[in-house]
């Protein structure tokens, strides 16, 4: 039997968890954009997120649902960065203990800042390992409680009332950018699109090195991919989840691919005309609405800036000349 979906209620019900633990985000415009658009602009910058990034609202909405025993044993989650960060801090404001497992090749500031919330860090090499065979053997070896990165009710509802607060704050949108890994802010951001914004078309944007989640979209199954090679280390998903793969099919209106030379360009972008420290993952969304801005004139469009974790020096050498 498929897993129950969750709805717009989960969402809410999140919303009332994570408040005053998770930052209300500032939702940004900038005129110059507006002007090479011909469209109104929103950015919702979850790069200004506890943590630097959106994947703190799920993980706090996730383990503020443990009970008494999950608490005691702790939490076990595997992420290339964001979702370790999110888990590990989370863990530490609700006073249980976190054991993380990381690709060894992942952003050195994103290992140290998980280690640095507490927790305890499992590195692997994610080109010959799986992270989730080693995960689930570490759970049921330790009773702890396993929080994947994005396919998880409590995970994907909690990463839904960023989009829930910025329709609320700008009002309804004609089209949504939405970035695209697992599927976690994706079917989220669904949720609250179809409640509050139910005419906005909704769009995930991934990386076009790893398009899982656009083939799986067109042919209706989810397709499984390798690794994908590419800087948006935070979209290297090889697959969508049973849970966030029906409502992305659902409820979204397109899956869009950019490329990593679109991803520096929206990084500069960023930098140079917001004042904006943008993780590569971050300007999926920005990147695809860039390119398809003749399409958008005239419109309200809403981007979700996912995030803001990214080494000064691999920032600096990708947007160096």
């Amino acid at each position: 039997m498929p897993p129950a979906l969750p709805t717009y209620d989960d969402v809410v019900a999140a919303a009332g968890r994570i408040a005053g633990h998770a930052h209300r985000t500032p939702v940004l415009t900038a005129r110059r954009i507006d002007e090479v658009f011909g469209a109104r602009l929103f950015f919702k910058c979850e790069n200004l997120q506890r943590m630097g990034a959106f994947k703190f609202r799920g993980a706090f909405n996730a383990l503020s649902r443990f009970d008494a025993a999950q608490r005691q044993a702790g939490v076990i989650a595997f992420s290339s960065g964001n979702h370790a960060q999110a888990i590990a801090l989370a863990a530490r404001l609700l006073g249980l203990p976190a054991t993380i497992v990381m690709p060894q090749d992942a952003p050195a500031s994103k290992i140290a800042a998980t280690q640095g919330y507490g927790a305890s860090v499992r590195l692997y090499d994610r080109y010959t390992q799986d992270r989730e065979q080693i995960s689930r053997a570490l759970a049921e070896r330790d009773g702890l409680t396993l929080i994947p990165p994005y396919d998880h009710a409590d995970v994907l509802a909690g990463q839904g009332t960023a989009a829930k607060e910025l329709f609320e704050e700008v009002g309804p949108l004609d089209a949504f950018f939405v970035c695209l890994g697992g599927g976690g802010l994706l079917s989220g951001s669904a949720l609250a699109t179809r409640a509050l914004s139910p005419r906005c078309k909704l769009y995930g944007v991934e990386p076009a090195a790893g398009n899982d989640g656009q083939q799986s979209f067109r042919s209706g199954a989810i397709v499984h991919i390798d690794t994908p090679r590419t800087i948006a280390d935070g979209a290297q998903t090889q697959h969508l989840g049973q849970i966030t793969f029906p409502i992305i099919r659902r409820d979204v209106d397109d899956i869009l691919t950019v490329t990593d030379e679109q991803l520096i360009d929206a990084m500069r972008f960023f930098a140079e005309r917001m004042k904006l420290i943008v993780e590569p993952t971050g300007c999926l969304g920005f990147a695809a609405a860039h390119a398809l801005r003749s399409q958008l004139a005239g419109q309200r469009v809403g981007v979700l800036i996912s995030g803001g974790n990214i080494d000064m020096a691999r920032f600096c050498a990708l947007l160096a000349p």
